[in-house]
């Protein structure tokens, strides 16, 4: 038990698309996700609950609007301005910053769930409704993020 609780605070400057989107899938609380892009960048789509601070604003929002020892996964438009962006945050005294490795574009590949003008979809399709269906694309999923690792 005491083993658990010691990999559950385990945290990495770094994540994979597949980390965050088995974070959110699981409902697990006291994480922000935040988009260092442009308002026009965000407005056209944006990982579903991030929120959009772009640089210039990013440490007088995030010192006034968050607690410093709160998972923080940060992704901009390229993997360098995601890097600039965390590092920024953590020499600000942000402990659990994670650079969102690919982006937006890798979180899109593995099919998390984004939002924005760009993302709109047709209707779901009847899989989405299947339980067993859910289920051996989550197992494909994880099959694939263990080949990432």
């Amino acid at each position: 038990m005491k083993d658990q609780k010691l990999e559950s605070k385990e945290f990495s400057n770094h994540a994979t698309a597949h980390e965050l989107k088995s974070r959110l899938n699981n409902g697990e609380p006291a994480l922000t996700i935040i988009d260092v892009r442009d308002s026009e960048a965000f407005r056209q789509s944006r990982i579903q609950g991030a929120m959009n601070v772009p640089m210039d604003n990013l440490l007088k929002t995030a010192e006034s609007s968050l607690e410093y020892n709160r998972d923080i996964y940060v992704y901009g438009a390229s993997d360098e301005e995601s890097a600039e962006a965390a590092n920024m945050l953590r020499q600000a005294g942000f402990a659990r910053v994670a650079e969102l490795q690919g982006g937006i574009n890798d979180f899109i590949k593995i099919g998390g769930s984004v939002d924005g003008i760009a993302t709109n979809e047709d209707a779901p399709s009847p899989d989405n409704y299947n339980v067993v269906s859910r289920l051996n694309q989550f197992a494909q999923e994880k099959q694939i993020e263990n080949t990432m690792k």
